[in-house]
């Protein structure tokens, strides 16, 4: 038996069901006018081309280092406070961060934001921060995707990731190869939680200790949102002050799996990192959710970063150097440990 037809009792248009390209146009405009004000010499073309160029110029020798991530959960506490201007920024600083320990200077950047009902303001919003970050970074925002979505996200809600490019000289590539037993380790302060261990942060806070997202919370002297949406911060500066004085062995980029699992990325088979942990002051907001949650130590230290938000190793000699450059720049530091031959397995040791 013939199925029978079925048509729609009055015209169906795509808004019908739940895209709105006018609102999307809306968004655009907004995106267009943040990223032409990070544009650099070699951009190739404008927002709207199916394809982002640029072209690379000066480079003798150039390897191009690339990366992709997210913001991870710290998205919900920009839900609970309605503030969208600062993910974004967080984004383009860890990508940065993580071509950068490789002695990448960044090129550009594209952005993902996939949304289930599109708010051109949230949007322009958080492309703002992107653009703020580029631009904070001598990086372009070239392209990206916006992507409205009707039932893919609760209301309100959005997702955000971000992919970069670098590049860097073959021969100033670095790799950790020279790093050797003796080498010194410093640390560089974090902002704050910059952009892993949001999940269990939000659960302690919000539904542990039942603080809102507006509330004071007096150990931190801030709101609980102030203090999850600190900014996660740029180190291109500090990095770069560094390699240019031929000074910098390696680097290690704080993030999801804390200095336990990140610093030995740096290291050459063989070698560990001893870490002193008395060396360094952990901010209040680390101990305040050891406490909520009586965290595991072993725990703590692998889901946190305890204030430290990259770890550069120069060689034990030029310590002292190294030391006067961050100095004259104003970048605070402090020696975290040291190079040591590795003991079985163990790639961390904490004293």
């Amino acid at each position: 038996m013939a199925t029978k037809k079925v048509s729609a009792s009055k015209p169906i248009e795509y808004k019908d069901a739940g895209v709105n390209i006018d609102e999307a146009d809306r968004a655009v405009s907004l995106i267009r006018a943040h990223a032409k004000k990070t544009f650099t010499a070699g951009v190739m073309t404008d927002i709207g081309s199916f394809g982002a160029g640029f072209l690379l110029k000066d480079w003798k020798n150039p390897v191009l280092i690339s990366s992709a991530d997210g913001v991870g959960t710290k998205l919900k506490v920009a839900f609970l406070a309605n503030k969208h201007d600062t993910v974004g920024e967080c984004l383009v600083n860890h990508c940065v961060n993580d071509i950068m320990v490789q002695g990448a200077t960044p090129l550009f950047f594209l952005d993902y934001f996939a949304v289930g009902k599109l708010n051109a303001q949230v949007c322009g919003d958080v492309v703002g921060g992107i653009a703020r970050g580029c631009a904070a970074n001598g990086c372009a925002l070239i392209g990206g995707e916006t992507a409205e979505m009707p039932g893919m996200y609760t209301e309100g809600e959005y997702d955000l990731a971000g992919f970069i490019v670098g590049a860097v000289e073959k021969d100033r590539m670095l790799t950790g190869a020279t790093i050797r037993g003796g080498d010194v380790l410093l640390g560089l302060p974090s902002t704050g939680l910059h952009t892993n261990g949001y999940s269990l942060a939000r659960k302690l806070l919000f539904d542990v200790a039942g603080y809102r997202v507006d509330q004071m919370i007096p150990e931190l002297g801030c709101t609980a949102g102030e203090e999850l949406l600190k900014v996660h911060r740029s180190y291109k500066r500090t990095i770069d002050a560094l390699m240019d004085a031929g000074l910098l062995k390696g680097a290690a980029h704080i993030t999801g799996g804390g200095i336990t699992d990140n610093t030995p990325r740096m290291l050459p088979k063989g070698l560990a990192a001893e870490i002193h942990t008395l060396n360094w002051t952990i901010p209040p907001v680390y101990e305040l959710l050891r406490s909520l949650g009586n965290i595991p130590v072993d725990d703590w230290r692998r889901t946190f970063n305890l204030g430290v938000g990259m770890i550069l190793c120069v060689d034990g000699m030029k310590a002292a150097d190294a030391s006067e450059i961050l100095a004259e720049i104003d970048e605070p530091h402090f020696p975290i440990g040291d190079v040591i031959k590795a003991r079985g397995a163990e790639r961390v040791v904490y004293v």
